[in-house]
């Protein structure tokens, strides 16, 4: 399963705070980032998502967990919709463009 993890850095958390704890948990082995598929920052790096693929949410929060006191989290599963495949799908079910 795919999970979007919007992510904001919480108030009086620095960037640098935010950089330490992403190698202390690299070194540690809990980033498991054969997991994480892509990772996004806005520029700045106050907040940007990542997908990670996990079973469950439990999963997800094994990786997440250790920032929680630099980072505020949104957790949503996600599905992966080819774009061809699904105007396929709709106009095979007889959708129609309105005019």
């Amino acid at each position: 399963m795919l999970w979007y993890c919007r992510f904001r850095r919480l108030p009086g958390a620095t960037p640098e705070q935010v950089r330490q704890r992403l190698l202390v948990q690299h070194a540690a082995g809990t980033n498991q980032p054969e997991r994480i598929r892509s990772w996004y920052n806005v520029d700045g790096g106050a907040a940007g998502f990542a997908m990670i693929e996990a079973d469950d949410l439990s999963d997800v929060n094994a990786i997440l967990d250790p920032y929680r006191d630099l980072l505020g989290w949104d957790v949503d599963a996600v599905v992966e919709r080819r774009y061809h495949a699904l105007v396929k799908v709709l106009l095979e079910r007889g959708l129609v463009v309105p005019r």
